[in-house]
């Protein structure tokens, strides 16, 4: 088993397998995976594409189940889970932020971020997200008013809105220039620092790895190693 970090282990994973077809046109996208994420951590998840980063971040946020392996979430076991069991982990404990940013154009900022509002037990304030993403002005725009970082950050109000454990981010600065994309990394290790929310992101961007407790690189569906930077970067020492 690949060790977590410090603090106590909030996911762990043994031997996922994921294989998708069968016989000679299988495509085996994860190989007897073995990782423990620690509550609080920042892990960033390196490789190439077809590596299988975000099939193991769909498995570890309830969003894809492995073809064989054992997956806990605190003491509750997701493998086998069935899919009302699977629905109320992904609600209750889990934020997805994406490259894409999922948006609603007919609602405002802050209605976008209100709709998780309302299927949470114990949901954020708007206002108080948007001000952990620095988009309290925009509360009133469209989508369509905002340019694509202040998107991404909405995407990511609307993830933390109800407090979810883990935030998992897959590719979220992948749409983005450069500038705009340290605003976003900014954002994210700043929820993870003041909430101490378990951030997972995924990047092929080896660049952004400096901001990570842990650095997992994937290669053919396996985790080629596992480094630990001298020290947490933050995204403005970044360069990339």
């Amino acid at each position: 088993m690949a060790p977590a970090g410090p603090g106590e282990p909030v996911l762990r994973a043994r031997a996922i397998t994921k294989t998708y077809g069968s016989g000679d046109s299988a495509v085996h996208a994860l190989r007897a995976v073995d990782l423990e994420v620690a509550r609080g951590e920042f892990v960033v998840l390196l490789g190439a594409s077809g590596s299988g980063k975000s099939t193991l971040l769909n498995i570890l946020g309830g969003l894809d189940i492995p073809t064989s392996g054992e997956l806990f979430f605190e003491d509750h076991a997701l493998h086998g889970a069935s899919d009302e069991a699977l629905t109320t982990y992904r609600r209750d404990h889990v934020g997805f932020v994406f490259q894409f940013y999922n948006l609603i154009p007919s609602l405002t900022v802050a209605e976008n971020v209100a709709l998780v509002t309302d299927i949470s037990a114990r949901p954020m304030p708007v206002d108080e997200a948007l001000e952990l993403v620095a988009l309290t002005p925009r509360r009133n725009h469209f989508p369509s008013q905002l340019s694509g970082g202040e998107q991404q950050r909405v995407a990511i109000a609307r993830a933390i809105a109800k407090r979810p454990q883990m935030l998992l981010c897959d590719e979220p600065t992948g749409a983005l220039d450069y500038a705009t994309g340290k605003l976003v990394l900014e954002v994210i290790a700043r929820i993870n620092r003041e909430l101490g929310t378990t951030a997972l992101v995924i990047t092929h961007n080896a660049a952004i790895a400096g901001m990570a407790d842990r650095v997992v690189r994937l290669a053919d569906g396996r985790i080629a190693s596992i480094e630990v930077p001298p020290r947490r970067l933050t995204p403005a020492e970044l360069s990339w």
